[in-house]
């Protein structure tokens, strides 16, 4: 494991109190070669696809990076105390250890984690403006979105990750199983199975008192579900009022799959797997 710590340069991403897309790019090139058509390509999707625009919702995030100092420091902070020792817990826990380069940086507000592959590495891009859009700048936080974007990693380098289908449904899915066993890998290293790194102002209370809900809903909504309109994954869309809905239901659904397979044997799992289980987890009560 490699840590890759850009935050000393990150201010030269910035001309007069404001972000510069051409000091961008310098810095970027500069500190992470190879990065940045990546994540150019990710901001120019997303903008095309709507309903985001630059100047709405891109430059106020990246803007305020430069702005408030010293939720900039605490987000620095966090990232080095929570890497600190990392790279020896893991094996602790799970008697194998990760390939991996994790960067810190400033980005384009493609995520405040992304697990991506870099000049043929697997890598844990954390991008400095959403996590500080999120205000998942603290210790705590910090260690929340750091395991959970190994826990990704885990999958890939000991598993299958990424898998495409044609059908939207196998694709969601396939994300719930994944998101999943990133929330079980969170809990591992936290030795607590009911830790979840969401659980602000009575988060988990709500997911655990309407969890029948959740799950028929999810459920329900496989039957056309679509990039659009979907409610589950991601710091942008709402369930019922509550974000990040789908993590727990994906966590609480790899914990029914591991009373019958162990951990690493559900890594390679595929769509057809997937789906068998989550049947059978439906009609658990």
């Amino acid at each position: 494991m490699r840590i890759i710590d850009t935050y000393p340069d990150i201010p030269a991403a910035f001309e007069n109190g404001a972000f510069s897309p051409a000091r961008w790019r310098d810095y970027i090139d500069r500190t992470l070669p190879g990065v940045r058509p990546l994540l150019e390509a990710d901001a120019k999707q997303t903008l095309a696809e709507g309903p985001f625009t630059w100047e709405k919702d891109y430059l106020p995030v990246l803007n305020a990076v430069i702005r408030d100092g010293p939720l900039r420091e605490r987000a620095h902070r966090a990232f080095r105390l929570v890497t600190e020792g990392l790279e020896q817990s893991i094996p602790a826990k799970f008697g194998k250890t990760l390939d991996v380069d994790l960067i810190f940086y400033l980005g384009l507000c493609s995520g405040a984690g992304w697990v991506t592959a870099v000049g043929g590495r697997r890598t844990v891009l954390l991008g400095l403006e959403k996590i500080m859009e999120l205000n998942w700048c603290s210790q705590d936080d910090m260690r929340g979105l750091v395991w959970h974007e190994l826990g990704h990693v885990y999958q890939d380098q000991y598993g299958v990750l990424e898998r495409h289908f044609d059908r939207a449904a196998d694709q969601f899915l396939w994300q719930l199983f994944t998101e999943g066993v990133a929330m079980v890998f969170e809990q591992t290293l936290a030795d607590d199975a009911g830790y979840y790194h969401q659980d602000r102002d009575g988060w988990k209370a709500w997911c655990d008192e309407h969890f029948e809900d959740i799950k028929a809903d999810f459920h329900r909504d496989l039957d056309s579900i679509t990039s659009a309109d979907q409610r589950w994954f991601g710091d942008w869309v709402r369930y019922r009022g509550h974000g990040d809905v789908g993590y727990y239901l994906g966590c609480r659904f790899v914990r029914y799959i591991l009373t019958m397979v162990p951990f690493d044997d559900i890594l390679r799992f595929d769509i057809p797997d997937v789906s068998r289980l989550f049947e059978q987890f439906m009609e658990q009560a």
